[in-house]
This record gives C-alpha cells, sequence and structure tokens, in this order.
C-alpha cells in the first residue's frame, strides 16, 4: 500500500477533517519517564528531550507545561511518504493567511495541528484548495 504520489491528485482528492478536541505540544527532558496513562498522538525524540501532542486536559492533569493549543486536521487520502510538494502546498497557503501550523506525516495520512483559534479558517482554506486544485 504505497499512498497517492501525483500532487493534483493528492491536492484535489484530499478531504480534510478537523477532528474534535484541542491538542498542546509538551516536552519531558532526557531521562524523564512519560506519566503512566499518557496517550500522546505523537512522540517525538530529539536530543534534547522528547516532544509529545497530547490532549489539553491530559496534559494539565499529568502536569505538563504545555505549548501551542492546536486543533488537529486529518486531510484524509493516503498520500505517499515519499510525495513531492504536497505539504509544501498546503502550508504556503496556510501561511498565505498569516497561519503558522505544524504538519505530522504518519504512514497513511498527514495530519496539520493548527491554531486553536484559527481552526475553521484553516479548515475552508483547504477545502478552497481542494476545490481550487479539482479545476
Amino acid at each position: 500500500m504505497a499512498g497517492e504520489t501525483d500532487l493534483k491528485t493528492l491536492l484535489a482528492s484530499m478531504t480534510p477533517e478537523l477532528l474534535a478536541g484541542t491538542y498542546v505540544f509538551a516536552t519531558l527532558a532526557p531521562g524523564v519517564a512519560q506519566p503512566q496513562g499518557l496517550e500522546p498522538v505523537m512522540i517525538f525524540r530529539e536530543r534534547e528531550g522528547v516532544t509529545l501532542i497530547v490532549p489539553e486536559g491530559a496534559a494539565s492533569a499529568a502536569g505538563l507545561t504545555a505549548a501551542f493549543r492546536c486543533r488537529m486536521v486529518t486531510l484524509n487520502i493516503h498520500s505517499s511518504l515519499e510525495a513531492v510538494g504536497f505539504l509544501a502546498a498546503i502550508t504556503t497557503r496556510l501561511a498565505a493567511a498569516g497561519m503558522g501550523v505544524n504538519p505530522v506525516s504518519a504512514f497513511y495520512h498527514d495530519h496539520l495541528f493548527v491554531p486553536a483559534d484559527r481552526a475553521e479558517e484553516a479548515l475552508d482554506l483547504l477545502h478552497q484548495l481542494a476545490e481550487d486544485s479539482a479545476g
């Protein structure tokens, strides 16, 4: 199951979905264990520590210091990990609206973490990008 690589198909066929809930980014210093029962949607290890993307309430309950209150948009098209330009086109469209985004590519889909207070706007921009690409 390789996923789609054609940029026009990816953009025209994506169906962005705004998922329920608010997320935050948190970090654990090297050697600090992940709090028991915490279920991050993403874990990434860097030299400086471990980054977690977790539901806002779970981060608060675990006593984690959080940054970037955001919502998750799943693009709902099986994009290839080798696809060229997909996220560049998306982030360019959001950047033109002055919106930062933290994209995460997983095996089946790409996910965008957008500012919580601009999530609906991001969704509208992504739907418009898909319509423009379908031509």
